[in-house]
C-alpha cells in the first residue's frame, strides 16, 4: 500500500508519519533521506544532487524522480510505503504514477491533513526554530499553495485523497488518518 501523507508546511506531517511507521509497521519514503542515501553511495545522481544542495538550490525533477525510484525499487519498498510530503509537483506526481505502474502499483491512499493557516502561523512561532519566522512562514504558503496544492487535485480525482482534521492533539489525528487507511 502507498500512502501519501499531504498538507500544508507545520500541519503535523512529520509527527504523523512518526507514529505510522511505528505502529502501522509502514515502510517510511523521505526524499531527503533518499537523496542522502544516494550522496552516501556516491551514485551519480545522488552526486549530482549534492551539488546542487552544496549551493543552497534544488536539485533538478529529473534528478530526483531518479533517485526516487532507484530508492523504491530496493526491497524494503516492495509492497509500499508511507510517502511523507512526496510528490511536491505534479511533475513528480506523474512520475510517481510511471515508477508505481512499472510494477503493477499505484497510490493507494492520499490523506490530506488540514489546519487553518493562521493555526499553522501560531504553531511555528511557538517552536521557535531560526527559519519559524511570519514572512519566511508565509512565503511557505504561497510556495504550498502554488507548487505542491495541485498534486491534491490531481489524485482527488481518482478518488483515493481524503480530508483529515489535523486541529487536535497528536493521538487524535493519528487516529483519524488510521481510520482513512484500513
Amino acid at each position: 500500500m502507498f500512502i501519501i501523507l499531504f498538507g500544508a508546511p507545520g500541519v503535523g506531517k512529520g509527527t504523523q508519519a512518526a507514529l505510522m511507521v511505528e505502529r502501522n509497521n509502514l515502510p517510511h519514503f523521505s526524499t531527503g533521506d533518499a537523496l542522502r542515501q544516494a550522496k552516501a553511495e556516491q551514485t551519480p545522481d545522488g552526486l549530482l544532487a549534492a551539488q546542487y544542495a552544496d549551493r543552497g538550490e534544488l536539485a533538478p525533477d529529473e534528478v530526483i524522480m531518479r533517485i526516487v525510484e532507484q530508492t523504491l525499487n530496493k526491497p524494503a519498498f516492495a509492497r509500499g510505503a508511507l510517502l511523507d510530503g512526496f510528490p511536491r509537483n505534479l511533475y513528480q506526481a506523474g512520475e510517481l504514477d510511471t515508477i508505481l505502474a512499472k510494477r503493477n502499483q499505484s497510490v493507494d491512499r492520499v490523506i490530506n491533513i488540514k489546519v487553518d493557516e493562521a493555526v499553522i502561523t501560531k504553531r511555528l512561532i511557538e517552536r521557535g526554530r531560526p527559519d519559524d519566522k511570519p514572512d519566511i512562514i508565509a512565503n511557505r504558503f504561497k510556495v504550498y499553495r502554488e507548487s505542491t496544492e495541485p498534486v491534491l487535485n490531481y489524485y482527488d480525482g481518482r478518488g483515493v485523497t481524503c480530508e483529515v482534521d489535523g486541529d487536535a492533539d497528536v493521538e487524535t489525528v493519528y487516529n483519524r488518518i488510521n481510520a482513512n487507511i484500513q
